[in-house]
């Protein structure tokens, strides 16, 4: 094949990493940032007949790309739960239940949001409904602006990684892995993250009261049988849902995107009962259902392009073999990639993260000894911090954006609530590494791997 102009694969690798980092600095959206590298690119270096044909090929192969279909399914059957009035009452039966305990409402808030996370599998939507019923009442009861906030914004990133979570529904075909698989895969790191966050609150509150005092006596009522009720009526719902969702694919019932279909069911129906089901909530979700999945596609296919030019260049074996050779074995090879993907979420946005590094380093992954699926779920569980590491931070903007004004949440007071969260995050990585079967048990229980 002649080149049109004689660029080594170094200068390609430079060309388009540096061309995506100096772009994104710039504001634009990233999918124009990281489609017109690629094309300008592969005009530069392999003409316009060449670059249409793999852009061409790249997009007809995610047209056709099958689990793509659960990323509108759960995109809907989030958006209907969030609107049908399913978690009204649980907030406020689980704060009854831990209010006695210092830092309790910020414990509340960050169970809440794990159980949030295993029905909406959307960040905007939890981070947004946590900070409109947890803030207001933490901050009015005197707990620390920072605390309260890095709670929520921790507690609405588990979305991202605790399924049904769109990241790894799109991360898995990219890697060549089950849906099925990595949604086990997730279930336990991300309980795990969410009773570390858990014990922190609690932990930091012993030591610090006034950051999150417990209800007053004078306004403490008995948790009786009757509250006990109310809760456990409230934890139906969701359960019933992650049973429908969850349960079809670890019994091999149905694969995640049939799974998929039947949470959709499911979340109609309980709209349905809880009373709120409308065809205005239905034309709201599918409003949004096409709203995300164009946003998802769009990145997608620019990101497609942008490998195929990447990797027809010779650009990948460049960074395979500058990993590779890095010192000090395959667990520093290893750590390189793991500090890349932390970088790279400073900046852009997880779908491009994961469509542009992972078809790269999975292979490098592979020949470096590593089982796919736990190298897999290590880079999404890192991914939790791309949401809470400033400039490109979705889950602080999501909460600045949301909060009531006359709270006085600043961006700092969010930035420095998150950073402890971000350690926390770091150390779940280590124990992962150290124990690696907190990964891939489950998914080794799974009856018939969907």
């Amino acid at each position: 094949m002649r080149l049109l102009i004689e660029l080594s694969a170094e200068a390609v690798t430079i060309l388009m990493l540096g061309g995506v980092f100096v772009l994104v600095m710039t504001g634009f959206p990233i999918a124009f940032v990281i489609g017109s590298v690629a094309f300008f690119t592969g005009l530069a270096v392999f003409g316009p007949t060449v670059t249409f044909h793999i852009l061409y090929s790249r997009f007809y192969d995610l047209s056709l790309n099958y689990p793509y279909l659960a990323v509108p399914l759960f995109t809907f059957m989030g958006v209907i739960l969030q609107h049908s009035g399913v978690t009204k009452d649980l907030y406020q039966s689980l704060y009854e239940a831990m209010g006695r305990l210092r830092g309790g409402l910020a414990v509340v808030t960050i169970i809440f949001g794990t159980i949030l996370a295993a029905c909406l599998g959307v960040i905007a939507a939890s981070v947004t409904i946590l900070t409109l019923i947890a803030l207001a009442p933490m901050i009015t009861r005197g707990y620390d602006k920072s605390l309260a906030s890095g709670s929520i914004v921790a507690a609405g990133t588990l979305g991202i990684l605790i399924p049904p979570s769109i990241m790894l529904v799109v991360y898995a075909p990219q890697a060549g892995l089950s849906v099925g698989q990595m949604f086990m895969g997730a279930v336990f790191p991300g309980l795990l993250l969410s009773a570390c966050y858990i014990l922190y609150v609690v932990i930091r509150c012993r030591l610090n009261p006034a950051l999150g005092p417990a209800i007053p006596e004078d306004q403490i009522t008995p948790f009786d049988a009757k509250k006990m009720i109310r809760l456990l009526k409230s934890l139906v719902p969701p359960i019933l849902l992650i049973i429908a969702v969850l349960g079809t694919i670890f019994a091999g019932i149905a694969p995640p995107t049939e799974a998929a279909a039947v949470g959709c069911f499911a979340a109609v129906l309980l709209a349905i009962a809880y009373g709120k089901f409308s065809w205005g909530l239905m034309r709201q979700a599918m409003i949004e259902t096409m709203r995300v999945s164009a946003f998802v596609v769009m990145i997608a296919a620019m990101c497609y392009a942008f490998v195929g030019i990447f990797m027809n260049a010779g650009a990948g074996d460049v960074v395979a073999e500058f990993i590779l050779s890095v010192p000090g074995g395959k667990w520093m090879s290893f750590f390189v990639i793991m500090a890349i993907v932390f970088m790279l979420g400073m900046f852009i946005e997880w779908i491009g993260i994961v469509f542009i590094v992972v078809p790269i380093f999975s292979p490098i992954l592979t020949a470096l000894g590593f089982n796919p699926l736990w190298a897999g779920m290590m880079i999404c569980i890192n991914m939790q911090m791309a949401f809470q590491t400033p400039p490109m931070a979705m889950s602080i903007f999501v909460l600045k954006g949301t909060a009531p004004k006359e709270l006085g949440v600043t961006i700092g007071d969010i930035i420095w609530g998150v950073i402890p969260f971000i350690l926390i995050i770091m150390v779940v990585l280590v124990l992962c590494a150290v124990f690696p079967e907190i990964i891939l048990w489950l998914p080794e229980k799974m009856i018939g791997a969907a």
